[in-house]
């Protein structure tokens, strides 16, 4: 008999998980057999999906209101689909608003065995829903080596199966001299700015990171400033172009192939010397490509508020967390200010070293050097089948 799998993503980065965990999947099990929802690279290893996922490719109050009886029903004619199939397991990757309700009602209506692949950050805030997560969730695959024992003493099995960072390719000697050549860069020491990839992010960051770099700059006027924006805010960071220091290089991803700008995206990460970007996951990347950083975020007022209260960590940054230590300087919330950030990376350019050791580490621990994380999930469902 075939093994059959549901399997189901709600965005990008969850096809990407997805992708790599059915290829594990294939080269495990021939007989494998795949149902679901999900993207270009899911539907390159065989996935027919019964919908587009961009129709889950929603964030946000004010977007998933107009959407909300739509998305309903698309819950209500997944678990349905699910129950109606009978597969072997039922995996669902991240998009928690989604991938949760549908295990939900799977769970309520049959007794499939349900896998979530992404761990809810119970180690940041709200600790209460691994538990409630329990309740529909058989089997969780981390992403993180210190989430096993939290989903754990919630009722779940779990496997740390490596963070996807470590299988991205990165930059070879020959295509940073190739960068530096192609943008004229010469030996001068570069500053990566990354002031995130939504709207939101930009409009309240763009601005301070600017004024940051300019006074950066005053000091160290040796260094350039490169920008490899993201392809949905480019427009934006670029009319804040005034406010950036003159010789910024902003690199555009709607002027390559997407493959060419992943490329030149990676020498820019490797060739920099220092950077500064937004709170988020490209912590990682930079500590992959071994870039110092310092992080810096502004958010709402309200929010702010609010993770004052409910935090349970003193760091947001992945780096200091998995390396257990924190040598990667945070502005934050009411810290977000140039003056400050501008201080930080003085500091970080008199003395890089000081966080090479905690990348290094953080690689180590997030599954470098051993088996691909995609394998390793798929070796983890398989076994506790």
């Amino acid at each position: 008999m075939s093994l059959k799998v549901f399997i189901l993503a709600g965005e990008p980065s969850g096809d990407r998980l997805g992708g790599a965990l059915m290829a594990g999947l294939k080269e495990l099990r021939r007989d494998v057999a795949f149902d679901g929802i999900g993207g270009d690279l899911m539907e390159a290893q065989g996935l027919a999906s019964r919908f587009p996922m961009q129709e889950l490719s929603v964030m946000g109050l004010a977007e998933v209101l107009p959407k909300y009886r739509h998305l309903k029903r698309r819950i209500r004619e997944t678990a349905e689909a699910v129950i109606a199939q009978q597969p072997d397991v039922l995996i669902t990757i991240d998009s928690p608003d989604f991938s949760l309700r549908v295990a939900s009602m799977v769970k309520a209506g049959s007794n499939i065995r349900t896998v979530h692949y992404v761990a809810p950050s119970v180690w940041a805030w709200r600790p209460k829903r691994a538990v409630k997560m329990a309740k529909s969730i058989d089997q969780v695959l981390a992403l993180l080596p210190f989430e096993p024992p939290l989903m754990e003493a919630a009722g779940m099995d779990c496997d740390f199966v490596g963070h996807p960072v470590v299988s991205e390719p990165l930059a070879t000697a020959a295509e940073i001299d190739s960068f530096r050549a192609q943008f004229d860069l010469g030996q001068a020491p570069l500053l990566l700015a990354l002031p995130g990839s939504r709207r939101s992010e930009v409009t309240r960051l763009g601005p301070i990171f600017g004024e940051a770099l300019q006074a950066f700059q005053h000091f160290h006027p040796e260094h350039r400033v490169v920008v490899p924006c993201a392809a949905p805010v480019t427009d934006l960071v670029r009319a804040q172009a005034e406010e950036w220091p003159e010789d910024t290089l902003f690199l555009d991803p709607k002027a390559y192939e997407a493959e060419d700008f992943a490329a030149i995206k990676r020498a820019a990460f490797a060739a920099s010397d220092l950077a500064l970007a937004a709170s988020g996951t490209v912590s990682l990347e930079l500590a992959a490509a071994a870039t110092p950083m310092v992080i810096a975020y502004r958010f709402q007022w309200l929010t702010w508020q609010i993770m004052k209260r409910m935090a349970l960590i003193d760091t947001v940054t992945l780096v200091n967390l998995v390396s257990e230590t924190r040598v990667v300087p945070e502005c934050l919330g009411p810290d977000c200010e140039a003056e400050m950030i501008a201080h930080e990376l003085d500091a970080l350019a008199k003395a890089p070293e000081l966080q090479k050791a905690a990348m290094a580490v953080t690689m180590q621990r997030l599954g470098l050097g051993g088996e691909a994380p995609g394998l390793r999930a798929a070796r983890a469902v398989l076994n506790r089948l």
